[in-house]
Formats: C-alpha cells, structure tokens, sequence
C-alpha cells in the first residue's frame, strides 16, 4: 500500500487527535525495531587489551579500541559484548582484581592519540564478572592511559588519566581510591595540557610506582604529539611524594614514553622515549630509575599509537615492543628485531601465558590472534566482528544485493546481505576489494560489476569484478600539482551519468570517462590557512617540535561532496575548515559560504546531502569535536545554501554528527549517524529518536538507503555493518509529520519475494554465519500496553487463516518476522510455502481486528 494513500485513510478512521510521541513520552518508542549486523569479520578490529582469567585461563576479556568489551569462557571458541549498552565504545584497558577474578576494572576512552581515536567517559567497574558495570568516576578524563591494582589491597586503585586530546583542562593526572571507587584523589598532576599515561608497580614493592607524564593535543589537520612537560616519576610512598627521574633522559621536548620494570630484577627499569629530533630511543636503569642509560636510538614508527612495552616473564632483559611489526629485543634494549609474524601488522597488545612461555595472545589493528609455538604459526579469531567502517555502500545487484565497506587500515570489503541459503550469509561470501586504509566504494548504479574503492589521500581504483581486473582511477599529477588530500577522500559518481565521477582535495577534479582522465575544476576550495600558524596548546610550534603532525591527514580540504539528482550539476562541497562551496553550472562557477547558524567558524563538513525530493533544499552535518566541542550541528538549507536553519532539534548535547541521510521516498524522514548511535526524525528534525535494538553504543558513520529493498544500510566504526530491513513502516509514519495513531495500528510492508532456498547445507568449520533477514516483516504501533492475546493474523483471497503468530504487547512500535510458510512440525519439516498473491495481514486482540493491511507475496524474478 502506498504510504500517503495509508496515511490518509488512517486519518481519516480515527475519531481522536493524534497522540504526538516527543522526549520522554515512551522510554523507546522505536524499540520494536531491531538491526542486525552482517559483520563481516575477515579482519576483525583493532583490539586495546586482552586480561585473562589467572584463576581460569579459559576466560579472556578483550577490550576493542573502538568496539566495546568482549567476553569468552571457552579460549575464543565464542564471544559475548557485556558493555553494549554504557556511555563508551571506546576503549583503552581491562583489569581482573588479583584477588577477585569477579571484579574487574574498565578505564574507557583508548589511549591512542591518532586521527581515528574515538573518546571515554571515565572508568567503570564490575563486581559480577562483567554482567554489570558502575561508573566510578573520571567522566571528564576522555582518555584513560592505565589502572593498576593494588595486590594485597584491591579497593586501593591507580588510574592514569591521559586526559582530553582535543582540548586543555578535564581529569588528567595520576588518580587513586583507597575505597573501590567511591572517592578520587588526585596524586600527580603537571597541568592543563599534560596527563599521566603509563603507570608501572615495582613487583616486590606495589607502593613504588612509576609513571611517566604526556603533554600531546591534536586539532583538525594538526598534532603537536610531546612538549617540555613529558618526564618520568616515580614514589616509594604510594602517591605521597614523587620524584623526578631525568638524569641521563634527553632534555629536550619529550613525547609519549612507554615504561616497564623487570620482574626478574625489580631494580631495572625501562623506558621507551620519544623526544624531539634524533634525542629519542630506548632507555634502560639498574637503580631504579635514579639513572638512565640510552641503549639504542630504536624508537616506534609512530609513538602516540604504538607506545607501549612488555617485559618477558621468562627472560631477563627480553623485552617486547608493539610497533608496525611487533618488535622485540634480547638484550635490554641494544638491538631490536622485527617479528615477521604471519598475522595482520600494527600491533598494540601482547599476552603471556606463565605457565608456557610459547603460547602467546597478541591484540593489532586485524583483531585477536593466539599463538601455540612462540608465533611460528597463529590462530585469527574470526567471529570478533569488529570492522571499522569509515564508509558504506550498497548496490543494486540481483537477486541480493551487496553491502561495501571502507575499514580502517584493513581496505575494502564486499558482501551480500542474504543468502539462499537458511544458514545465512557465510564470511566465505564476503570478498577483499580494495587494500590500505579503506574508504569511500561506490557501485556504478547502471553495472553493479563496475566497483571504485578508495584509499587513504586520493588513492582510487576501478574494478571490474567480473575479470577482477583493477585500474588506478586517480588523478595523474606532476609532484608540484599534487595540492592536499584528505585521508578520508571525497568521491561520488554522477547520478546523471554513470561515466562522470566527481572527486576533491583542496581543488575539485571531474572525469567524464570513469577516472582515466581527470580535470581541475577549481583552485583552492578551502581557507588555504597554513596550518604551522595556528596555535596549539597557547602558542605556535615550530618544526623541531615533536612528531608534529605525524600521521595526520592534510589540512585544508574537501571532507563532503554530493551532486543534486534533482538538478545535474548542482554540486555542494564542503571543507575540514568551516566552508561549503556550491556550484550550479557543473562547477564552471562557485559560491562560497562561511557563516553558519550556531556552528563554530571553523567547525568541519561532515557531511552534506542535497534533497532527493527538493531542487533547492540542501543538508549539512558539521562537527567541532577536534576542538573539544561535542555538541550535534546539523543544519537545512532550502535555497540553495545561502541560508541554513538548525535541524538539530532534541538530538543529545554530547553527540556530534557524522553523517545525513534523506529517505528518498519521503523528505520529511531523515537518519543521522552520530559519535554514539543512530537517530531518525518523522519531523524534519524537530524531533530525534534513537534506534537502538540491536545496535550497541557505537560511532555510525555512514548510511545508506538501498531504494530497491527499503532497507537502511548502516556503517559503525567498531562494530561493522547493520541493517534495519524495510523502513516502509517509517515512511508512513513520517507522512504522519510525527503524530502517531492514538488507536493499535498495523504498518505497511514491502512486496515480499518467495526465493528458493538450497537445500540444508552445513558451513565448514570456521566459517561465520550471519542470519539472513527474514522474508518479511510485520510493524505496528501500539499507543498503550495491551492486555489479553495479541496476535499477527494472515489471510488468503479465501479469507483461510494461513498463518497466526503471537506479537508482543509492549507499547511503541512493535515488529515481527515471517518466513511466508505455514505452520510446520519441525525445522526439518517446515511448513508449506506461500503462493505469490495478495494476502491480508490482521492485528487481532482476543479475536477482535484491530488493524488491516495487504500484503503482496510475489515469486522470485
């Protein structure tokens, strides 16, 4: 049924106004609706931390970098999140009480400083093995760097507290409890700009702790990753007094410095530092840090993601380093080796088994692998579904179609989101499409076997997935034209024209013959502000200071690009520096816009979105949070961009916006993805609800609407791809401009397809089964909690009940799914198949229909 026509006929049969559902009304009015995650898991995630069990080394908790916390009691046979529904996605350590394996200890918010780094609120505890948690405290540290826990008293606890990377002030500085989180003391703190990042225990004497100090801020485009305030610490007093420990250490600005002591000899420490220039390396004491020896110069790639060291617990002076390659020396420090290990690189934990010295656990940015033979061989658990989308597409490909995804440092990959199989889509169905740091895939919409894949600063291919043959589709430039790039590069095909690909930098360039030539269509689109000048942390740093802007991507550049479909050559552009420029003749021209309602000057474009519906109406998403500003700006604009009016409405304050999407069937239901979940508006954005069931606390940063399906395709960083199956229910509603029927209401739904399914063919041991969707499905709204029997009736052109299932009676949107059979006897005996046709669809309470909708049942193509 068409929505509108549905929308004026329920109107129509109600006698009472509509009951507006806002804030508050319901605690999840939304909550019937449930995503589910297709993974994929080929590579899984960038893991923080691995504790195990010491009482029962068949428990593992693995804290993911941007994925929640994980639980196994079977050595990684199965996985279970026990943190989906709490303030952080990010994570930096997980700790077991020494003398309470139910206790453990959670310090949120990972303690990686790169591009990618999401942010914490505080630390949190579980007293019951991870079934609960409690916040204790530290909200406003943003990025915990360690905890360490007393052993003989485990209510005394140590937090290392980074402190925020986008901005001055917060919680940071070295925190203690004496009383299991109730209360904090601060016990060393340096400044505003400057926390505590590693702490260590001497093994024999738990009141001597060292810790060393990181001074580090990032902004759009720019890092200053060390500074005079970096220096190590250490007590014999528990906190009371501290000494500094510098003598031998390079004097100039130092940046993060990794710590470990030996727990063969407890009076050598080691101290891995990075300083300004050439001064860095690795550093070794014999008396407790009272002086230093620099043993080599041999230092991380890139210290504010890879900072940290492990002792050996077997071997004296054997130390591990995690590093692109994990790294290891056998001599305390003089020389180290790089371990060609045969797992995925860039590596950022390693776990020690005491009682076999060749059986180690090791977390990196491909996710969680385990070694028997001291890493000759390795196990990649594969069922961590962990992907770190920064991009999402979905094509048009028949009968199914396939889902792209562009991950951090683990390329691209595809798959299909349903099989013909009822075992579900395999891991095995998935494919690589494209290496590096995956970003932006587009499907050509006239050949889904015409595939463009991106990596990081402008890096394009072209594949044809028939022959499997890919072709650099990237702009040909001369070094001196190469202009700035952003990592996560701008790039879309004309809905006009499958052969135009529009894609930007710091100048915008278009093809007319899918990426073999390419043209400049602009000079500079952005501020053109050199990023050297602006200041950081009160002042303007120059060239010696430490690691500046390492591993940032350039500054200065196009972050959102979108061409009207309404209109060719309407093109919005906007810039990581606060600009939107718009062209209306194809890019011959341009407007440049710059003040924007609310929004900080030099806030980024997330995203811009031009109306499906609307030839003048534009959206755009901006974000200030790499200035320490969390705040959700999301604004409209029906004239082209030179106006904008906030549509931000009721979105959470602490919740800044990724990504807009515009459902092409009705303007006034638009999705936003934020830093914390996934948002929809029946209103034009007046009013936000969240969609949460089966979506965990979790970065959405793209979305995708698949026209064919009605299926809403969404990307997470951290927990891979989700699906809410057919949004028709949502389309009706939002012609409703949010009032929803004060009377128990049943939805439309899409046409459902009756596919052949294979016959029951058992997965290879190994490989991952996602579920597939169900056939179709049956929404309806409930204004109250019914009581008695409620139940989905369906009917044939007959009027025979050829199928009853029992629906929930909770309040809100409610939603169930049918496999178009009839009752069966078992799952190896199912019922008969519908024949396509029109079917009636009853919501039925204690025999009385309440509401009527028709179904169409069509055979597959």
């Amino acid at each position: 049924m068409n929505p509108a026509i549905f929308a004026v006929s329920l109107l129509a049969a109600l006698n009472s106004p509509n009951t507006p559902v806002v804030s508050g009304q319901l605690s999840n009015p939304l909550g019937g609706l449930a995503l589910r995650n297709i993974g994929p898991t080929l590579t899984t995630g960038r893991i923080a931390d691995v504790a195990i069990d010491p009482t029962n080394r068949s428990i593992w908790y693995v804290a993911a970098a941007s994925g929640g916390l994980w639980k196994t009691e079977n050595r990684g046979l199965t996985f279970t999140p026990i943190f989906d529904s709490y303030g952080s996605y990010s994570l930096a350590t997980v700790v077991i009480d020494p003398k309470n394996p139910s206790v453990l200890w959670l310090g949120t918010g990972e303690n990686s400083s790169q591009r990618s780094v999401g942010f914490g609120d505080g630390v949190y505890k579980s007293t019951d093995a991870g079934k609960t948690w409690q916040r204790m405290g530290l909200e406003k540290s943003e990025h915990i760097g360690k905890i360490l826990i007393d052993p003989r008293k485990p209510d005394t606890v140590y937090v290392a507290a980074q402190g925020p990377l986008w901005s001055g002030g917060g919680e940071r500085g070295l925190y203690k409890t004496t009383d299991g989180g109730k209360t904090w003391e601060v016990i060393l703190t340096v400044s505003e700009n400057t926390g505590i990042s590693d702490i260590v225990f001497d093994p024999k004497k738990p009141d001597t702790i060292y810790a060393s100090s990181y001074q580090r801020r990032r902004h759009t485009g720019v890092l200053i990753a060390g500074g005079p305030e970096g220096m190590i610490y250490r007590t014999d007093n528990a906190g009371k007094s501290w000494k500094k420990l510098g003598k031998g250490l390079p004097t100039v600005d130092k940046g993060r410095i990794a710590l470990a002591v030996s727990p063969q000899k407890p009076e050598v420490v080691y101290a891995l530092v990075t300083a300004s220039g050439k001064e860095g390396g690795f550093f070794r004491s014999k008396n407790k840090g009272e002086q230093w020896e620099k043993m080599s110069a041999w230092g991380p790639s890139d210290a504010q993601y890879y900072g940290e060291i492990f002792t050996d617990p077997f071997t004296f002076d054997k130390i591990w380093a995690v590093d692109t390659l994990f790294t290891m020396s056998a001599d305390g420090g003089k020389t180290f080796t790089g371990q060609r290990f045969s797992t995925h690189v860039d590596y950022h934990d390693i776990e020690f088994d005491p009682t076999d010295p060749k059986h180690l656990i090791l977390g990196c940015d491909g996710g969680l692998y385990e070694s028997y033979d001291g890493g000759a061989s390795w196990r990649h658990f594969n069922n961590l579904p962990l992907s770190q989308f920064y991009r999402i597409e979905a094509d048009n490909r028949k009968p199914f179609y396939f889902v792209y995804g562009g991950m951090q440092d683990n390329g691209t990959v595809g798959g299909p989101v349903r099989s013909l199989s009822p075992q579900g889509v395999r891991m095995s169905e998935w494919e690589t499409v494209g290496g590096g740091d995956g970003f932006q895939a587009r499907a050509d919409y006239s050949n889904p076997d015409m595939l463009y894949t991106s990596s990081q600063n402008g890096s394009f291919s072209r594949q044809d997935k028939k022959t499997g043959v890919s072709t650099s589709a990237s702009p040909r430039l001369p070094l001196t034209e190469r202009g700035r790039w952003n990592w996560d590069t701008p790039f879309l095909i004309s809905p006009h024209n499958p052969n135009i690909l529009w894609m930007a930098g710091n100048r915008l360039f278009r093809s007319e013959d899918k990426g073999v030539n390419w043209k400049p269509l602009t000079g500079d689109i952005s501020r053109n502000i050199d990023r050297n000048t602006l200041p950081v942390m009160g002042k303007v740093w120059d060239e010696t200071a430490v690691n500046r802007h390492r591993s940032t991507t350039d500054f200065g550049v196009a972050n959102a690009l979108d061409e009207s479909v309404k209109v060719k050559g309407l093109v919005y552009l906007g810039t990581d520096d606060g600009l939107i420029q718009v062209s209306e003749d194809d890019g011959k021209t341009w407007r440049k816009e710059e003040d924007f309602p609310g929004v900080p000057k030099m806030a980024t474009v997330s995203d811009i979105a031009a109306s499906k519906h609307d030839t003048s109406t534009v959206y755009a998403s901006f974000h200030d949070f790499q200035h320490g500003d969390f705040k959700p700006y999301l604004l409209k604009s029906a004239d082209r961009g030179k106006s904008w009016t906030s549509i931000a409405g009721d979105l959470p304050a602490r919740n800044f916006v990724w990504t807009i999407a515009e459902d092409p069937k009705n303007p006034n239901l638009l999705f936003v993805g934020t830093e914390f979940g996934l948002f929809v508006t029946f209103d034009g954005g007046t009013h936000w609800l969240p969609l949460k069931n089966g979506l965990p606390t979790i970065e959405v940063r793209d979305i995708a609407i698949q026209p064919d399906w009605s299926d809403l395709v969404v990307g997470t960083f951290g927990r891979g791809g989700y699906i809410l199956d057919d949004i028709t229910a949502l389309r009706a509603l939002a012609q409703l401009e949010m009032g929803m029927p004060s009377a128990a209401t049943l939805l439309p739904s899409r046409k459902a397809t009756i596919y052949p399914e294979l016959n029951y063919i058992r997965a290879a041991q190994g490989n991952i089964n996602f579920a597939n969707p169900w056939p179709t499905y049956f929404t309806y709204w409930l204004p109250a909690e019914v009581k008695g029997k409620l139940m989905v009736t369906v009917r044939d052109d007959k009027d025979a009940v050829v199928r009853e299932l029992e629906a929930p009676m909770t309040a809100g949107i409610q939603r169930l799914g049918w496999d178009l059979r009839q009752p069966g006897q078992t799952r190896f005996a199912p019922g008969r198949t519908l024949t396509p046709g029109t079917y009636t669809v009853q919501l039925v309470l204690d025999e009385k229909v309440l509401s009527t909708q028709k179904l169409e049942v069509a055979a597959a193509p």
